[in-house]
């Protein structure tokens, strides 16, 4: 195709992972020279808009009508990359400080596996739209409008929606809240209590969806059909992370732990928890009567995930305060 570039390898995996470590060493360097911790989600979320221009570009700009799909998939994931890492810069600036790194921005080694953990997620999320962009599989001449296509803005639409104003309000409510017996359970927040993670989740989901067109009604060979499904791996990974790593066990837990020690409204956050929806927005009117075996299955309320007061092996960390 006119105006694409081959560099290292067909799918742009090597020049991505390079671009990749390189941005976040460089990040890494800044932040631990001048014990700086409020650059550090600026470097991953802009990290994304790096590799959307970057894929783009080389894959070839030059007949935009050829990649419409491309385009918009790309624009998609630079808006997600510039609102979010907007977004935590605003927030770590009006807060001051990052409690994660309290134990890790005196250590270089701690400290470096963070920023290297964080160019992993941003290399291995950005698979879909890595792998898409490449000239192994952004052939030209796919029509753009197929069901993937549609379902794929769909979900991200939905997604950005949820991420972003699940954000706002939280945002929002931390700031005007002086009374710690409360808790955010309006707005979106009534129907998830993860809002924003769903919307991450569901919007990766919509840009792998947006991308498998090629795969599906596209004239690719075997090896790029193949590697279009395997970028699936990357939103994967995401959902895995928020579900089991660092999202969610980080705060559920952990914040019911500390209310009930503290005396602090235990009760009613635990009525929180248990007619809301961990992740899936729903209507606590229909949450509420599920089945527990549902909830705690195909619903993801994994038992792991709930503070049992009486129980001798509880969590012991917490992140973000309910």
């Amino acid at each position: 195709m006119a105006g694409t570039v081959h560099v290292l390898d067909a799918y742009y995996l090597a020049i991505t992972a390079f671009v990749t470590v390189a941005y976040q060493l460089i990040g890494f360097s800044i932040a631990f020279t001048f014990k700086f911790d409020k650059i550090t989600d600026l470097f991953g979320g802009t990290n994304f808009i790096i590799l959307s221009i970057l894929t783009l570009a080389l894959g070839g700009v030059s007949s935009p009508l050829d990649n419409r799909r491309n385009i918009i998939a790309s624009v998609f994931v630079m808006i997600w990359g510039a609102r979010l890492s907007g977004f935590l810069l605003f927030r770590i600036l009006k807060t001051g400080t990052d409690t994660r790194f309290d134990d890790k921005r005196g250590n270089f080694f701690k400290f470096l596996g963070f920023w290297v953990f964080q160019a992993v997620w941003v290399w291995v999320v950005s698979l879909p739209l890595t792998i898409g962009n490449s000239p192994a599989v952004n052939t030209g001449g796919h029509s753009f409008g197929t069901a993937s296509d549609i379902v794929g803005i769909i979900m991200w639409v939905i997604g950005f929606f949820l991420e972003a104003v699940g954000d706002i309000q939280k945002f929002r409510f931390k700031q005007g809240q002086h009374d710690k017996s409360n808790f955010m359970h309006s707005g979106v927040w009534s129907w998830s209590r993860h809002p924003n993670y769903m919307g991450e989740i569901l919007l990766w989901f919509g840009i792998y969806t947006m991308l498998l067109a090629p795969a599906e009604f596209g004239d690719i060979s075997t090896n790029p059909r193949a590697a279009v499904y395997a970028s699936i791996l990357g939103p994967i990974f995401l959902a895995l992370l928020l579900l089991f790593v660092s999202g969610i066990p980080l705060q559920d837990k952990p914040a019911a732990k500390k209310r009930f020690e503290e005396g602090n409204n235990y009760e009613g956050y635990r009525g929180y928890l248990e007619s809301t929806s961990i992740l899936i927005p729903l209507p606590p009117q229909v949450y509420r009567p599920i089945p527990s075996m549902i909830k705690k299955s195909l619903l993801l309320d994994f038992p792991f995930f709930n503070f049992h007061p009486n129980s001798s092996m509880q969590g012991s960390h917490g992140s973000e305060q309910a």
